[in-house]
């Protein structure tokens, strides 16, 4: 590739590069970049919108640069403040190694682990002894620390800001410091450290680091951004069935943003998907498979992409379940791993006791994802977005709630 190609490709799917002609004349240097990304193991999965910034680092892998994920397993214990109104809580060691074993687990889906520098950054800012902190605390000034808008939020509104925070950009700068990072890629939420790390850098006497940031990904509902507890997060360890499932769910604008940010299809091509879609040439549904395969398969595989398309087409084409559906809440008990189908039955209200709800079941009435269930001692293992049927006419989408 040309540095004009290689620049092009970059530029997919971000939202800042700091700045272009820097990047540029990185590029043009003789040797790999250090590509940096950050993450804070504060949770143990992680889901579609936490792989952009993970594929534009694996963008940087296959261009030929050196690209360090770096586990705040430090950090953490701090908690980053971007978007918070109030403190997180401190995680202790025993939290933060169990997330950091399931986050490089799914991280390696997509990162070659071959081609990765997987670094600690307790390694060095554990070795901190309280002259360094004062140094680090010396190359930034308390003006430009409120300058962030969360932190001048929260002193407007007499909420509690600690000291551990404030220092949260610092330590993190340092990381570049310490890796002589070249580029740094992140969410847009990042913003605000990135800056704070090239000033640090330049304190310390380096070139500043580019800064790329990347998107924060919609959820499936097209709103709000992606998040386990909004409810609306496909996770990289969801079954292959419900990533398959909640793909073919979303919008069509919705899946030529997924394409974007989340798809190997080439910029060409991408073009061209947004003409058809456009022209009405090609029905969108089409394209939308094509995306939910490819997005099966590279946390699974080809088998289990064409496996979950057959059970999709079973299930929500071939039957005609209705594309909306209501949602019903099933309640069970935390202490059982299963839940008989009779209890959903009447949960639903399909039926008014166990007598009845057999005598449907028996009478093969009784549909869950399509599958006729036949055994009146069935058990369900709880998953949402279960679709279950009685009947011809009867449809409804499960949620479970646990007692």
């Amino acid at each position: 590739m040309t540095f004009e190609d290689q620049l092009k490709e970059i530029r997919r799917g971000t939202v800042d590069i700091l700045t272009e002609n820097e990047l540029f004349r990185k590029l043009k240097k003789k040797r790999p970049l250090n590509v940096k990304f950050g993450v804070d193991p504060t949770a143990p999965d992680i889901h579609l919108g936490h792989t952009v910034p993970l594929r534009k680092l694996k963008q940087f892998q296959d261009l030929g640069h050196k690209t360090q994920l770096i586990i705040g397993d430090y950090t953490a214990t701090i908690g980053d403040p971007s978007g918070r109104s109030e403190t997180r809580p401190i995680l202790n060691r025993e939290e933060i190694e169990r997330n950091m074993k399931t986050y490089q687990e799914q991280a390696f889906k997509i990162l070659d682990p071959n081609r990765t520098e997987l670094i600690y950054n307790s390694v060095w800012l554990g070795q901190f002894s309280g002259t360094d902190m004062i140094k680090l605390g010396s190359k930034y000034t308390v003006q430009q620390l409120l300058q962030r808008r969360d932190f001048r939020e929260r002193i407007k509104q007499n909420k509690p800001l600690s000291v551990t925070e404030l220092l949260y950009p610092l330590l993190v700068g340092y990381d570049s410091v310490h890796l002589k990072s070249d580029i740094e890629i992140g969410g847009t939420d990042q913003l605000f450290n990135f800056v704070a790390s090239r000033v640090i850098q330049k304190a310390y006497g380096q070139e500043p680091e580019v800064i790329i940031t990347l998107p924060l990904l919609e959820g499936v509902d097209g709103v709000k951004k992606m998040s386990k507890s909004l409810d609306n997060a496909i996770s990289v360890s969801d079954n292959p069935n419900n990533i398959y499932g909640k793909i073919m769910s979303i919008s069509d604008d919705l899946m030529l943003r997924y394409y974007e940010l989340l798809s190997d299809t080439s910029i060409e091509e991408l073009q061209e998907i947004k003409e058809t879609i456009t022209t009405g040439s090609v029905n969108p549904m089409r394209y939308k498979q094509k995306l939910a395969r490819e997005i099966v398969s590279r946390y699974y595989d080809k088998d289990h992409s064409v496996s979950a398309e057959e059970r999709f087409n079973r299930v929500h084409r071939r039957r005609d379940i209705p594309n909306q559906l209501e949602e019903e809440a099933i309640r069970y008990s935390i202490d059982r791993k299963g839940l008989p189908i009779i209890s959903i039955l009447k949960q639903i209200g399909r039926a008014k006791s166990n007598s009845e709800a057999r005598r449907l079941i028996e009478q093969r009435g009784v549909r869950l994802d399509g599958e006729v269930i036949d055994d009146i001692y069935y058990s369900v293992s709880p998953k949402n977005g279960q679709v279950i049927q009685v009947g011809k006419r009867y449809f409804k989408k499960l949620k479970y709630e646990r007692d």
